[in-house]
C-alpha cells in the first residue's frame, strides 16, 4: 500500500525520504493559496524563488514579481501575498516571480522529489484526486513559520490525510497528529484556529477575509505542478 507522510517544517525536511515521493507543499496563509487562485485566474507560470533578489532578477526580465517578508508586500514588487490580489485581470495569461517568507522556500526545498504539487485547502479535493491516481508516496511538506510549526498547514496536512485515509496508509506519527487535529476541528476550522499564531499576525493586519476565503474547501478544480523552475496548471 502507498503510505502518506507530513514534514511539520521544511527544518525537519532532512529526516524525511523525498526522492521517489511525491511532495505536496502548503502555505495555507498564504502562498500556496495565493497560487492556486493566481492559476484558476488565469496566470500561466509562476516561479518560486527563495530570495528578494532572485525575484528581482525575474522582475528584470519582465516577470510580474510577488515579494512578501513578514506578512507585508517588500517595496518595489507589483503583488503582495494576499489571494484577492491574484483575481485582477492584469495576472491573466501572465509570468509571475514570486518569493514569500515561508511558502516559496519549502517549494524549493524539495525539488529533488517525484513531482512538486502546490496543496491549498482552496484544491484539496482536486490535489486529492490526482495523487489517488498516482504510484508513489506521497509527503505533505508544510511550510510553518519561520522553521516553526504552524496549526494551519498541519490542519491541510490532515485534511489531505482524510480525503486519502482509504487509499494510503500513515507513514509516522506527524501524519496521525495532523489528521487527528483535522478530525478534531473541521466543521469550524476558523473558530478551532481562533488562537494561532498566525491568525493573530494577520488579524492585526486587518485581513480577515484573507483568513476566511484560505480555509474554503475545493473552490478550484486545479494543481500547480512544478516543471523545471516553474509551477504551471497540471492538466486535470
Amino acid at each position: 500500500m502507498k503510505h502518506i507522510d507530513v514534514c511539520l517544517t521544511p527544518d525537519l525536511l532532512h529526516l524525511h525520504t523525498v526522492e521517489n515521493t511525491i511532495v505536496v507543499v502548503a502555505d495555507v496563509f498564504r502562498a500556496t493559496s495565493c497560487m492556486v487562485t493566481a492559476f484558476a485566474y488565469g496566470v500561466k507560470t509562476i516561479v518560486p524563488v527563495a530570495t528578494i533578489e532572485e525575484c528581482q532578477q525575474w522582475q528584470e526580465r519582465g516577470y510580474l514579481a510577488a515579494a512578501e517578508r513578514n506578512a507585508h508586500r517588500v517595496d518595489g514588487f507589483e503583488l503582495d501575498n494576499s489571494p484577492f490580489t491574484y483575481m485582477d485581470e492584469q495576472i491573466r495569461g501572465a509570468n509571475v516571480a514570486m518569493t514569500t517568507t515561508n511558502g516559496t522556500l519549502a517549494i524549493t526545498k524539495s525539488r529533488s522529489a517525484v513531482k512538486v504539487l502546490v496543496g491549498s485547502f482552496l484544491n484539496l479535493d482536486a490535489v486529492a484526486r490526482f495523487l489517488k491516481t498516482e504510484p508513489y508516496d506521497v509527503m505533505v511538506l508544510c511550510a510553518g513559520w519561520k522553521g516553526r510549526v504552524n496549526l494551519e498547514d498541519t490542519l491541510f496536512a490532515g485534511a489531505l490525510i482524510d480525503r486519502l485515509k482509504d487509499s494510503y496508509a500513515l507513514a509516522e506519527d506527524s501524519a496521525i497528529v495532523a489528521h487527528r487535529l483535522y478530525c478534531d476541528g473541521k466543521e469550524n476550522l476558523v473558530g478551532y484556529m481562533a488562537n494561532a499564531s498566525h491568525i493573530r499576525r494577520l488579524q492585526r493586519l486587518g485581513i480577515q477575509k484573507d483568513i476566511t476565503y484560505c480555509l474554503q474547501h475545493d473552490l478550484y478544480d486545479v494543481v500547480p505542478v512544478l516543471r523545471g523552475n516553474a509551477l504551471v496548471a497540471m492538466e486535470m
